[in-house]
């Protein structure tokens, strides 16, 4: 339905998902895995990914992030997520899944 496309839009719904996170290499850095998800959007990439960490008594804690960001390649914007997701690790570490 048109009205559901356009409202969708406005919204932030309605943009194409990216195919499955696997499409893009695992990162391991600081004990924390990297994984970036972009998602296509009205042509662009937008920066996404999620962050993982397994702890000592075995459960295993994940933080998503999507940024605003809107890159013009789908690999453009693995790289910045990945790049955004370090920066969350050395500022936040931990309290990212608090």
């Amino acid at each position: 339905m048109v009205f559901g496309k356009l409202f969708g839009g406005l919204f932030g719904g309605g943009g194409d998902k990216a195919p499955a996170a696997s499409r893009h290499q695992t990162q391991e850095y600081k004990g924390y895995l990297i994984t970036p998800a972009p998602t296509s959007r009205d042509g662009q990439w937008q920066v996404a990914g999620s962050i993982a960490r397994t702890f000592d008594d075995g459960d295993t804690r994940t933080h998503d992030f999507i940024r605003a960001d809107l890159m013009p390649s789908e690999e453009q914007a693995a790289e910045f997520a990945a790049r955004k997701a370090r920066q969350i690790i050395d500022e936040q570490g931990d309290r990212m899944f608090g």
